[in-house]
């Protein structure tokens, strides 16, 4: 049984990306090196069952435009697969909403950040424990990543060690165990995909007293971060059908 990397998906991304054939699965699998018979893809918000562990060499929890206090019931189901994942020492990468997902898994709070939207190109910083890392710790202490969130981690498992934070959220990554990860930055956005996300969203962003404008300007290429999921899959172990 060849095992393959699991891309969970918590949600699509914006209509004027998925318009030109793009997801968040297809920037995860290129991210990571990997041809298209290397992963496997379970739409978890839309029902669709997970597979057995059995087949699995890691997963990826991808981003989403729901909230988790929406608790909707695939949290759940998507919070106990995760669990019996992290029995088995699989490796597990949470981004965004899969962050926010992997650490109320664990008993961490997530709500709304009290600061509002964070979205564009941002500074993220590792923390000494990031340093020291076997994911994060090939990075220089700080970094540029992409970011487009409302909610945020608010309080970590009391498992966790932080890993890395900005001036706007405490806690950007973190570990749970030896093989299990959260990142509110997105390792798989570009610039221009952080573009088009402000630019679908800029009517809401000047509602909320954001400059659109700014934002684009500001936007910066992002390497470093994107080279986290090849490292990633490095973990993985990821086999060839």
């Amino acid at each position: 049984m060849m095992k393959k990397l699991l891309i969970i998906k918590t949600g699509n991304t914006i209509a004027s990306l998925r318009s030109k054939g793009e997801d968040f699965e297809d920037w995860f699998i290129a991210g990571a090196g990997l041809a298209p018979d290397q992963a496997l893809v379970s739409s978890l918000f839309m029902g669709q069952p997970l597979p057995a562990l059995e087949k699995v060499a890691g997963i990826i929890i991808t981003g989403s435009p729901a909230y988790i206090t929406d608790l909707e019931p695939w949290n759940q189901v998507g919070a106990d697969y995760l669990r019996q994942a992290m029995d088995r020492s699989l490796p597990l990468l949470g981004v965004c909403y899969g962050h926010q997902l992997l650490a109320w898994a664990f008993g961490g709070k997530v709500d709304f950040h009290p600061g509002g939207r964070e979205i564009g190109s941002v500074e993220i910083e590792l923390t000494g424990a990031g340093q020291q890392d076997r994911l994060l710790g090939g990075l220089p202490p700080r970094f540029t990543a992409q970011v487009s969130h409302q909610q945020s981690v608010l309080r970590l498992p009391a498992e966790a060690v932080r890993l890395a934070q900005n001036d706007f959220d405490a806690n950007h990554g973190f570990r749970l165990g030896e093989t299990a990860w959260g990142l509110q930055f997105h390792p798989e956005f570009s610039a221009d995909i952080s573009a088009a996300y402000i630019r679908e969203r800029a009517a809401g962003l000047q509602a909320e007293g954001l400059d659109s404008e700014a934002l684009l300007q500001a936007l910066q290429p992002s390497p470093e971060a994107a080279a986290l999921l090849r490292r990633f899959a490095g973990l993985c172990r990821v086999e060839s059908s």
